[in-house]
């Protein structure tokens, strides 16, 4: 099984550490709307705009979709440019979007919020650079524990629903766009020294054409993989960017008990966020397990097992009407296996595309985000037509089985294929 004691003396500890920095500053900032909904929905409420379920669902899923695209996009910058000039070109973009929003404050529009929220994306997008940039330093035995830890950066999102809601209640919804900006500037800099591409000898770019993407796309394991990521980053992201919403639309009395004034109800979402982080750190700190797990038992086995708990545990929260302290106990597990899903799907990409990693992890990245804001999508779209979500949260566990059942039609391909002389286990 490899650990991390294994990587002591291998690839670059540097790059390694910087893509973790740099995709975990990326992902506070991909999913920085997700928590600050209500405060925004608020805002614009207090000058006439009322958004509607629907209007929240897009304003949250906007940077997820964006992101989704760009990601095929940056793949392809990693091949072309370089990881490193890509990072940086797209964390440009990511600074100046949160300047403006910290600029406008409470004058911005939904309008406005919107082209904020496409150019987040760019943050989003970072998993196309940072993965590959990683992984490029280290041989296909470490793959999964490599791709794991640069991955886990995914607990950005943590510290958005932690700090979010209090900057906000003390300083005002777009003051935490000024803290995400400070931040990013820092990450920027200590990036642009500390991360490097790998050297020739260790990694051979292969610059792509349009054609070879059209190429991949014509391999039906681009889809298996896509719809397999589709599943679990996208339910991590989309149940991520979509948790406080659903805490405050479903539990906001139960939450109101934690000995506050239940008159005050930015406390409520202090405490919204508080718990949507326990969720959610548990599928991001988790990733790297996910990872080294795969390597151990195989990638396929693993994804038996983590997607049949996800399907299982979305099911009880659809049909069961669950108090509060077990709701976050099961959205916990749900996110957990989630989480380290997203690594054994990564343990798997680069043994059967390891020279056409810059463009599949853009492409499988991409089905990633268009999983998760469908997920938030379908999540809004439940809430207006049926009053709640339990239709929502049925139509996401039939995908995940029906995910289940791809795995039984390509495991013994796969282990009989490629897998024979991929370098790791299946």
């Amino acid at each position: 099984m490899a650990g991390f004691k294994d990587l002591k003396g291998q690839g670059h500890a540097p790059t390694l550490f910087m893509a973790f920095l740099y995709f975990d500053m990326s992902f506070m900032v991909w999913t920085m709307l997700g928590p600050l909904a209500s405060e925004i929905a608020e805002a614009l409420a207090l000058g006439g705009r009322i958004l509607t379920q629907g209007e929240i669902a897009t304003l949250v899923s906007l940077p997820i979709l964006s992101g989704a695209i760009l990601r095929i996009v940056l793949g392809f910058g990693v091949d072309k440019l370089g990881a490193k000039m890509t990072a940086l070109i797209s964390q440009m973009v990511v600074i100046l979007s949160l300047i403006t929003a910290f600029i406008m404050g409470d004058t911005i529009t939904y309008e406005v919020l919107l082209i904020v929220a496409l150019g987040l994306g760019f943050a989003g997008a970072a998993f196309a650079v940072a993965l590959p940039q990683a992984g490029q330093w280290y041989p296909p035995k470490l793959q999964g524990v490599v791709l794991g830890i640069a991955g886990a950066g995914n607990i950005g999102v943590v510290l958005d629903f932690l700090l979010a809601p209090k900057i906000a209640e003390h300083f005002g919804w777009y003051s935490v766009f000024g803290v995400g900006a400070a931040m990013a500037i820092i990450v920027f800099i200590a990036y642009a020294f500390l991360a490097k591409d790998a050297p020739s000898d260790i990694y051979t770019s292969r610059p792509k054409k349009i054609k070879d993407y059209i190429k991949l796309l014509g391999d039906k394991d681009t889809w298996w993989f896509s719809l397999f990521y589709a599943i679990s980053f996208g339910g991590f992201v989309g149940f991520a960017g979509y948790m406080k919403v659903y805490l405050m639309n479903t539990y906001q009395a139960d939450m109101s008990a934690f000995g506050l004034d239940m008159l005050d109800e930015s406390n409520v979402k202090v405490i919204a966020g508080y718990f949507g982080a326990l969720c959610i750190f548990a599928g991001a700190i988790l990733r790297p397990v996910g990872g080294s797990t795969a390597d151990k038992v195989g990638g396929v086995k693993s994804l038996y097992f983590f997607y049949g708990l996800v399907a299982a545990l979305v099911a009880i929260t659809a049909l069961v009407d669950l108090p509060f302290y077990a709701a976050i106990f099961v959205l916990f597990l749900i996110m957990a296996n989630l989480g380290m899903a997203n690594g054994a799907v990564f343990q798997l990409v680069p043994q059967r595309f390891g020279k056409d990693i810059g463009i599949m992890t853009g492409l499988v990245g991409c089905a990633g985000g268009l999983g998760g804001t469908a997920l938030i999508k379908t999540l809004g779209w439940s809430k207006g037509t049926f009053g709640g979500y339990t239709e929502g949260f049925l139509i996401f566990a039939a995908v995940v089985l029906v995910a289940i059942v791809g795995l039984s039609l390509v495991k013994t391909r796969w282990r009989t294929t490629w897998g024979v002389q991929a370098g790791g286990r299946i």
